[in-house]
């Protein structure tokens, strides 16, 4: 069974984001980088000298990239194989989106929505990520 590695991101909409950046750098020490995230690195628990990371980042309240679902959240979390994940989750009947996006250096990109409507963006992260 394919499950989960870890969490590769946090986002969530926010009215403006900028603003909100300023606050969480001035109030809780988060400095965003030029694109507006942040990125905790951390390492892995199975292999110490493998750096892994995880994603901090608000977006405009606006934003279509959480889908259709009307939520102001949604959590990117890390895989080891995309494709057996996404067959995984149709074979158990969830909605899991067909386009698969393609970073290079970053890795690939999917997505499915839980029974309560989040939906959720599955990471598998390139040789190094």
């Amino acid at each position: 069974m394919q499950h989960i590695t870890g969490i590769g991101g946090v986002f969530f909409k926010a009215q403006n984001p900028k603003e909100l950046q300023a606050w969480y750098q001035q109030h809780l020490g988060i400095e965003p980088q030029s694109d507006g995230t942040q990125i905790f690195f951390w390492r892995e628990r199975e292999n110490a000298d493998a750096l892994g990371s995880t994603v901090w980042s608000p977006f405009p309240a606006d934003t279509d990239y959480f889908g259709a679902t009307g939520k102001s959240f949604m959590f990117n979390y890390r895989v080891k194989n995309l494709d057996a994940m996404l067959a995984q989750l149709r074979a158990a009947g969830a909605m899991v989106d067909e386009k698969i996006q393609v970073l290079e250096g970053i890795g690939r990109f999917g997505w499915a929505t839980d029974p309560e409507g989040n939906r959720f963006e599955l990471w598998e992260p390139a040789e190094g990520a």
